[in-house]
């Protein structure tokens, strides 16, 4: 299931992907416009900009933007910075592989090879969607 964390993330960038001048947007600004509570967004913006993805300005006019184009960030980055591993089980993931503890044979697991095709499938959902993608009406 879905994090609210990676939920709002994903909510307050596409915000600030709507934003025609591409200024800073103040954190209450979004907040407000996403229904999304102000401590919580801090702490997932923060998370972003300390992973590349937005940039932020302090001070009046201060705020958060992106660092690239909408079409430029994929789902993939945005999901593994928020939500971690995309992978259900940790025996087929990518970048957070670790093998089952109840498993001694990957390969003939059939739980392995399903969660395979899960993966794969939702790889390429993620690597084919760019915020920009979720910004078209």
């Amino acid at each position: 299931m879905l994090s609210k964390k990676t939920k709002y993330g994903i909510k307050a960038l596409t915000f600030l992907a709507k934003q025609e001048d591409k200024t800073p947007v103040a954190i209450a600004t979004i907040s407000k416009s996403e229904n999304i509570s102000l401590k919580f967004l801090e702490s997932i913006l923060l998370t972003l900009r300390k992973n590349g993805i937005l940039g932020s300005k302090k001070g009046k006019g201060g705020g958060y933007y992106l660092l690239n184009s909408p079409s430029n960030i994929p789902m993939t980055s945005v999901m593994r910075i928020l939500e971690g591993p995309i992978s259900m089980v940790p025996c087929v993931s990518l970048n957070f592989y670790e093998k089952c503890d109840d498993c001694p044979d990957e390969n003939a697991c059939s739980v392995h090879k399903l969660m395979i095709q899960v993966r794969d499938n939702t790889l390429k959902i993620f690597k084919n969607t760019s915020l920009a993608d979720l910004c078209k009406d």
